[in-house]
């Protein structure tokens, strides 16, 4: 008779604390890991994890799939790349809470932050809460391939109390500021991992108009510091403003860690040392803020399949840019189309979106097999320079390669200077690694395969780390940071959430769209293989690089105690 519901064979254990790797076995029951070392009795289902690591589950808590687990049951672009537990909620933005008035605001600034179609959305959320509370009694229904958690996001709770004065960012008054603390604290006894804003001023609706958390007052961001003490737990998620300095923001998150006596999580978007040197400062003053880190060069991919490209804000193109794919190649290959979009530049009233197509220093070609450490030579600029032709007509012609299908890369900054300076940030306490976004940026953006990125880029080498340094980094650190400090290391009595990963086979390719949305929306997908199996409360949810349609992933309502037995080492 079995005594496991799954054991995990022969492999090399990576355990997430950072300890020296050995070979194991790893038994799972009743969702939790019983034991691991030599395991002598057998499991209902058992994995050969010879030649392979083992790994905890990945955690990544910056993502955006607030809308996606309302429609659908796999958590792609994630959960294909070893993630097994997910927090959104982040940035500010989200679906709850939300009177049926609201709705078709809470979408517009979904559109307009996190690039999701608004018909998408108006076809796939259900819609079947109000509060806070509600959303997660209805995310409770609902099953994945991945375990999910989420924050409290600051703009539809502004709208929410403040109503049409929220979205036109009108001062809050004692009384709407007292609502918002209680609101919060709710949220967080709910079972909400804490509350997000953003005061960056790139968050905005389609139309230009700023998001309503952005430019809100410290009073403000004090009644959600004093909700998190009111609760007792949670943490305070937030995007810095771009137009301020380190010194203004750092500032700013010391004064909610002050209030609210608990930690603070910000997006470090670039390198930036004011940023680090406070983060140290803040450590000696007893406070915990942490720096969340893309660990490579960000940024926006292109393409005529896609939301955006140098053009797509050309009125020539625009009234293309519905058109199928094949039709957009062939009107973009006629030469008079040509010669008049070229003369046009773009035309559009949000101006984040206009800087984004007006850059061209750091744009890339993405080939097979993916590398995401370009140099300067290889960009599109320097290679029309190269040709002694216009950088917009190279530009031009490699949209229209592949029949059309060619993805461009637009990096923040040069990719490799990008890696080195954020280099340091991987294996210190004071940093997490993720922003990888995933359920957002559907046309825009494929950064939450930054995992196997991880693996098969960052193993080693100069700018590189050791196994045991990278799993820490994408596994105990990030589950601990918001409380969740039952996952996330493979040791007795923590949660069963494995990856088995053959190192010599993983592969990331280029991003690829795909059409699988409400309304026949499309989105980014970036495959990999090497994965020989992903493994969630002791269910394996990937085998062999393709989901098996388990859905053993539920909400995780609040934090979590890491567990009471003791540890026992591999």
């Amino acid at each position: 008779m079995a005594e496991y519901d799954l054991v995990v064979r022969g492999g090399t254990i990576i355990d997430g604390q950072g300890n020296t790797p050995v070979r194991a076995d790893v038994a799972i029951r009743n969702g939790l890991i019983v034991a691991v070392g030599r395991v002598d009795g057998r499991g209902i289902r058992e994995i050969d994890a010879d030649g392979c690591i083992v790994t905890p589950g990945f955690v990544d808590v910056h993502t955006h799939y607030d809308g996606q687990i309302t429609w659908e049951n796999r958590m792609v672009p994630s959960s294909n790349h070893g993630v097994t537990t997910v927090v959104m909620g982040n940035c500010g933005v989200g679906f709850a809470p939300s009177r049926p008035d609201d709705h078709e605001m809470v979408i517009k600034l979904m559109e307009g932050v996190e690039d999701i179609p608004e018909v998408v959305m108006a076809q796939g959320v259900p819609w079947n809460w109000t509060s806070f509370p509600d959303y997660l009694d209805a995310l409770e229904q609902r099953a994945s391939d991945v375990d999910f958690a989420t924050q409290l996001p600051h703009s539809p709770l502004r709208v929410f109390v403040m109503g049409r004065r929220g979205v036109d960012l009108e001062p809050a008054t004692q009384a709407d500021l007292a609502e918002m603390r209680r609101l919060v604290a709710e949220a967080v006894h709910a079972g909400a991992l804490g509350v997000s804003t953003s005061r960056s001023l790139f968050h905005r609706f389609r139309n230009g108009d700023p998001a309503p958390s952005v430019g809100t007052g410290e009073e403000e961001l004090r009644a959600l510091a004093l909700g998190l003490k009111d609760a007792g737990a949670g943490v305070f998620q937030c995007i810095p403003s771009l137009e301020s300095t380190a010194e203004v923001e750092m500032g700013v998150f010391r004064e909610v860690a002050r209030t609210s006596g608990r930690p603070v999580n910000f997006s470090l978007l670039l390198p930036n040392s004011d940023y680090v040197d406070a983060l140290h400062d803040a450590a000696r003053e007893g406070l915990t803020i942490r720096a969340h880190f893309a660990p490579r060069a960000t940024g926006v991919l292109f393409g005529l399949d896609l939301s955006y490209h140098p053009f797509s804000l050309h009125p020539s193109y625009r009234a293309i840019a519905q058109a199928p794919l094949a039709e957009k190649v062939e009107r973009m290959r006629d030469p008079a189309f040509r010669r008049q979009l070229m003369a046009e530049g773009p035309d559009d009233p949000n101006p984040a979106f206009v800087k984004i197509v007006d850059m061209r220093e750091y744009l890339f070609l993405f080939r097979d097999p993916l590398d995401y450490h370009l140099s300067l030579e290889d960009s599109l600029g320097v290679q029309a320079r190269l040709r002694g032709i216009a950088l917009d007509d190279l530009i031009y012609d490699t949209l229209l390669e592949d029949e059309g299908r060619a993805i461009l890369g637009l990096f923040s900054t040069e990719p490799r200077t990008y890696v080195a300076a954020m280099h340091p940030l991987v294996e210190s306490d004071l940093a997490i690694m993720g922003l990888g976004d995933g359920g957002a940026h559907y046309g825009m953006i494929c950064d939450a395969a930054y995992t196997s990125y991880m693996l098969t880029q960052r193993r080693n080498g100069p700018l590189g780390h050791s196994l045991p340094a990278l799993i820490q980094a994408m596994t105990n650190r990030p589950a601990a940071a918001v409380g969740l400090n039952d996952r996330g290391v493979i040791a007795q009595g923590y949660k069963g959430d494995l990856n088995i990963i053959d190192l010599d086979r993983l592969t990331l390719y280029r991003p690829e769209i795909v059409r699988d949305l409400p309304a026949g929306g499309k989105r980014l997908f970036q495959p990999s293989t090497g994965y020989r199996a992903t493994v969630v409360s002791g269910v394996v949810t990937q085998q062999d690089d393709q989901p098996t349609g388990a859905l053993p992933g539920r909400l995780v309502r609040g934090a979590r105690q890491a567990p009471a037995v003791p540890r026992m080492a591999a």
